[in-house]
């Protein structure tokens, strides 16, 4: 049971857009290397577990860019948090998938 779920879009302060792909993939690999099931997105990446593990990741996610060249980021997060448990990814959209 999943307690928080989050979405993040992750924006790099860079004009070339091959750097920001680069620094947004970056992004989505540490979210991979943390274990937590996730699903990428067109706009946002959503990610499911527990609050704590969340926060960090989301603190992780602006560390990123910057290391990787970018002057500043921004990020757009939603947070649903319910220590009874949040519908899962796949019980909000299987439904919708071919």
């Amino acid at each position: 049971m999943y307690t928080t779920s989050i979405a993040i879009q992750v924006l790099p302060d860079i004009m070339e857009i091959e750097k920001v792909c680069a620094i947004v993939d970056q992004v989505i690999a540490y979210i991979e290397s943390t274990g937590c099931h996730y699903e990428v997105g067109p706009f946002e990446t959503t990610v499911e577990g527990d609050f704590d593990t969340l926060m960090g990741i989301i603190r992780r996610c602006q560390e990123i860019p910057i290391e990787a060249g970018a002057p500043s980021t921004k990020a757009y997060v939603k947070i649903f948090h319910n220590p009874a448990g949040v519908l899962t990814i796949g019980e909000k959209i299987d439904k919708y998938r071919e």
